[in-house]
């Protein structure tokens, strides 16, 4: 089983590295673009306190979110917020996420997650950790995909992995990292794909940020893939 414990502190870690970052930046900095389409740095800011609140729902056996609207439309109507807001919102929001997690529980327990996505309870930490690292890349200030711990890098390209394999609208592609490390994903139809490179690339290419793998070597196969959207 994964090892939760160990999760939740790099949930404590990776969320000190972004509130230290984030208070470096200023109030016409968050209404700047971020590296995701259509949103700001203050929509990835408000998304990611409304985001440790869903999860306290899920420990606490509630809907993640209202509905899918609701989600956005809390994201929307924070995003406009004073620096100060946020980083008061991210502190508190990732306190009652870390609280929840405090009490004896069943870690075994199947959980609802979004979408009627499952998960272990034991997972919901690395998967908080995801969100919190991967979102500050998102922001655009400085903090890139190569900066991401390697651990944290090895076990997302493995998750990721993971969630394209079966899938009929990508084909079989292997993964290659130097000097020996491989994944694969995808399905089985069409011509088998092998692509090679770092590991901040191959991450890239999975979760579609950064350069989406342009700098990835296909050394097999009929080009780099295009994955749906996560």
């Amino acid at each position: 089983m994964t090892d939760h414990v160990h999760d939740l502190r790099s949930v404590r870690e990776a969320t000190d590295r972004l509130l230290t970052a984030v208070a470096k930046m200023d109030n016409a900095a968050l209404s700047e673009e971020s590296h995701l389409p259509g949103w700001t740095r203050g929509h990835i800011l408000a998304h990611l306190a409304r985001n440790a609140d869903a999860l306290v729902n899920v420990f606490e056996g509630r809907p993640m979110y209202e509905s899918a609207s609701a989600r956005d439309a809390d994201i929307a109507s924070d995003a406009d917020r004073s620096l100060e807001e946020h980083l008061t919102d991210l502190r508190d929001s990732g306190a009652r996420f870390l609280a929840t997690t405090e009490p004896d529980q069943d870690w075994s327990r199947t959980v609802e997650l979004r979408n009627g996505v499952t998960d272990l309870a034991a997972n919901v930490p690395f998967r908080r950790w995801v969100e919190v690292d991967l979102h500050h890349v998102d922001l655009n200030i400085g903090y890139e995909l190569h900066h991401l711990p390697e651990e944290f890098t090895d076990r997302e390209i493995a998750f990721l992995a993971d969630r394209w394999s079966g899938r009929p609208d990508v084909p079989p592609v292997t993964l290659r990292a130097m000097p020996d490390e491989v994944w694969h994903t995808g399905g089985t139809e069409g011509t088998p794909v092998v692509l090679e490179g770092p590991k901040d690339e191959l991450l890239g290419w999975l979760a579609g940020r950064g350069l989406k793998g342009a700098h990835l070597a296909v050394v097999a196969g009929d080009g780099l893939p295009e994955l749906p959207p996560l």
